[in-house]
């Protein structure tokens, strides 16, 4: 099994600039591989893969302490 990637990155929806997030929680679980940063302007950068449910719970949150449940 691959290793997901430790950081992603992207360009900010709201000023273009790149963006770097991070790989949030390093577990056995594959259902889920949530990335969190933050562009230098404060906006909140989210990306995730996985199953469909636990990425669009993760996305949909704006907790920082965000968890996926079995």
């Amino acid at each position: 099994m691959n290793k997901p990637s430790r950081i992603l990155t992207f360009k900010c929806k709201k000023c273009s600039k790149s963006v770097q997030v991070f790989l949030q929680k390093v577990s056995a679980c594959t259902h889920i591989q949530p990335y969190q940063g933050i562009c230098t302007c404060g906006e909140v950068m989210k990306h995730a893969t996985g199953n469909k449910d636990a990425v669009e719970s993760f996305l949909s949150s704006d907790s920082v302490t965000w968890s996926h449940h079995h």
